[in-house]
C-alpha cells in the first residue's frame, strides 16, 4: 500500500472509498473464505472502479492487511478493576477476534511477508496484541497486584490462541481462553 496516499485525505471522498471498500472485503470475506475473495469482486461490492483498488492497494493481501491494521481494537472490553478478569476479558476478546468470519485471513495477510516491503505486519501486529494486554498490567501496578509480564502474556495466553486458531484445534472456545489465564505463574489477587 503506498503509504501517502491512506493519509494525504484521511476524510473525505478518500475515507468514503476505503470504508466502502474495507466493508465489501470484510463482507466478501466472511461469505465467501479469502481465497475466493478477488479485487474486483470487492470492488464491485463496493461500489467503485477495480483500478481504484490496484492503484491504491495492488493486491487483494495489501487490501486485507490493510483492513487488519485499520480494524483497531474498537469494541474491546473496558477495565474491571480486577486483574483475572481484565485478562480473560481480553483473552476471550482477543479470541472472538480472531475466530469472527476472516479473523485469521487478515491476520494472515498483515504478517505475510510480501505485502510490502515498507511494512513490517508482524512487528505492528505484535504491537497492536501487546497495546491490547499493556493497560491491563499496567492498571493491576497502580493498584498494588503484582500482574505478570507483558512476555509472560503474551507466551502463555496471545500465542496459544492464535495458535490453536490458525490450526483450528477443536475445543478453541471462551472457556479454553479463561483457562490459559487461571495457568499463568504467579498470583492475581493482592494478597489479602
Amino acid at each position: 500500500m503506498n503509504a501517502d496516499a491512506s493519509t494525504k485525505r484521511p476524510g473525505g471522498r478518500s475515507a468514503h472509498v476505503r470504508a466502502a471498500v474495507h466493508g465489501a472485503a470484510v463482507a466478501l470475506v466472511g461469505e465467501l473464505g479469502a481465497d475466493q475473495v478477488t479485487l474486483p469482486a470487492v470492488a464491485q461490492r463496493a461500489g467503485v472502479n477495480s483500478s481504484t483498488l490496484y492503484r491504491r492497494w495492488g493486491t487483494l493481501a495489501a487490501l486485507l492487511a490493510d483492513i487488519a491494521q485499520h480494524r483497531g481494537d474498537t469494541g474491546a472490553p473496558p477495565l474491571v478493576g480486577d486483574l483475572r478478569a481484565d485478562l480473560e476479558n481480553q483473552a476471550v476478546w482477543t479470541l472472538a477476534e480472531l475466530s469472527r468470519p476472516g479473523g485469521i485471513a487478515f491476520f494472515r495477510a498483515e504478517v505475510a511477508p510480501d505485502v510490502d516491503e515498507r511494512h513490517d505486519g508482524l512487528r505492528e501486529c505484535l504491537r497492536r496484541v501487546s497495546e491490547r494486554f499493556r493497560p491491563v498490567l499496567d492498571a493491576a501496578r497502580e493498584r498494588g497486584d503484582a500482574p505478570p509480564s507483558l512476555e509472560q502474556v503474551l507466551d502463555r495466553i496471545v500465542a496459544p490462541l492464535y495458535f490453536r486458531v490458525v490450526f483450528s484445534i477443536p475445543g478453541t472456545d471462551e472457556a479454553y481462553a479463561r483457562g490459559l489465564v487461571a495457568e499463568l505463574p504467579g498470583k492475581l489477587q493482592p494478597e489479602l
